[in-house]
């Protein structure tokens, strides 16, 4: 019997089968890829060190710079600090923040560029690496964890020792701006270090400005047990819903031992006086993402990316009216791409103060 379904409808539905298996295959091998770099060791070990000493004994830190920075460098006024994400692809990242210096037209003699490197034991035991030399179990040092080879040293310590190394008058006497800048899972970091650090405090009693981009983190740590609604609005969470959605690293609640002297009050008072830039890509809204955190912790906050940092920035406003020291800006037509967000026009304003926020 000859079929009555036109040609028409049969083209479609055979190319929307396609479709489907093409997106299919596409996704799983998006995700085979993300899964194996995160797993396998990184292609390349930062060559410079950094010397951490601790009750513990000492411990070396991997770490990529633009210049010699145990000489005295009475040029340097802006040091830029770039965070590789889970990848741990410090060099990846250094590199980037060579092309934001140039596209910004920065004198090199004048700001250093600096990329630290968490490595993952896996990474130490490849290379055959030194026994002091800091490495963390998998991804924990985006959550602050202690380092399991070298000494036991939090990864937001080893972030506060090279800014203190970089408030040293001795080296960077003309030292004036320090900026740090993460993609995805060092935004991640980053968001959360300016939240438990007291050492941009510090530094600005010294006269040093601290600036923090924080570019598609997958979530960010809230103050409280409000989310962002349907609308995006902050409201009440429905914890049974996800019993762990307000625990660190999503919440206030089991926070790390050093962060307990401070209540969540006086915590995110003094966050909303950190410079921070919240950057996302305006294409970076894809739900199925492979690299994105879809734990219910995080899916309480939106999602996508695009829609968590929507969320997270308009709860910061609703909560501070009178004033927040913070900026928001949507990256047009990027995805999750951290040369094209680091490199983007308003990152540059922040990271060189050079142009503006308007793309």
């Amino acid at each position: 019997m000859r079929s009555t379904v036109p040609r028409a409808a049969v083209a479609a539905l055979l190319a929307c089968a396609l479709y489907t298996l093409c997106a299919f295959f596409t996704d799983s091998a998006e995700a085979r890829r993300a899964h194996a770099s995160n797993e396998r060791p990184v292609d390349a070990i930062a060559t410079a060190r950094m010397p951490i000493d601790t009750p513990q004994g000492h411990a070396e830190f991997a770490l990529d710079l633009s210049a010699d920075w145990n000489a005295p460098q009475p040029d340097v006024v802006r040091a830029v600090i770039v965070l590789h994400g889970r990848l741990r692809n410090a060099n990846d990242y250094f590199r980037t923040a060579q092309r934001a210096r140039e596209a910004a037209d920065s004198d090199p003699g004048t700001t250093i560029l600096i990329a630290p490197q968490f490595l993952s034991t896996d990474d130490t035991r490849a290379f055959r690496s030194p026994p002091d030399l800091l490495s963390w179990h998998s991804n924990a040092w985006m959550g602050g964890a202690e380092a399991k080879t070298g000494a036991p040293v939090g990864a937001y310590a080893v972030l506060d020792a090279i800014v203190r190394r970089l408030a040293d008058k001795q080296r960077f006497p003309n030292l004036k701006t320090i900026v740090f800048a993460g993609h995805s899972g060092g935004a991640q970091v980053l968001q959360r270090y300016a939240i438990a650090s007291d050492v941009p405090d510090e530094l600005a009693q010294a006269g040093i400005d601290v600036r923090f981009v924080v570019a598609s983190p997958s979530s960010y740590a809230y103050f409280d047990a409000q989310r962002p609604d349907a609308d995006g609005a902050p409201a009440a969470f429905d914890a049974s819903r996800c019993p762990g959605f307000d625990s660190w690293k999503y919440g206030m609640q089991a926070r790390p031992a050093f962060m307990r002297t401070r209540s969540p009050e006086q915590l995110e008072t003094r966050y909303a006086q950190r410079h921070i830039l919240y950057l996302v890509g305006g294409a970076d809204r894809d739900p199925a993402s492979a690299s994105l955190d879809k734990s219910c912790a995080a899916m309480a906050q939106g999602p996508q990316r695009l829609a968590r940092a929507e969320g997270f920035f308009r709860y910061m406003e609703t909560r501070h009216p009178a004033g927040l020291n913070q900026q928001f800006h949507v990256v047009p037509g990027v995805g999750h791409d951290e040369a094209r967000m680091l490199t983007s026009h308003c990152a540059l304003k922040t990271m060189f103060d050079v142009g503006s926020c308007d793309d």
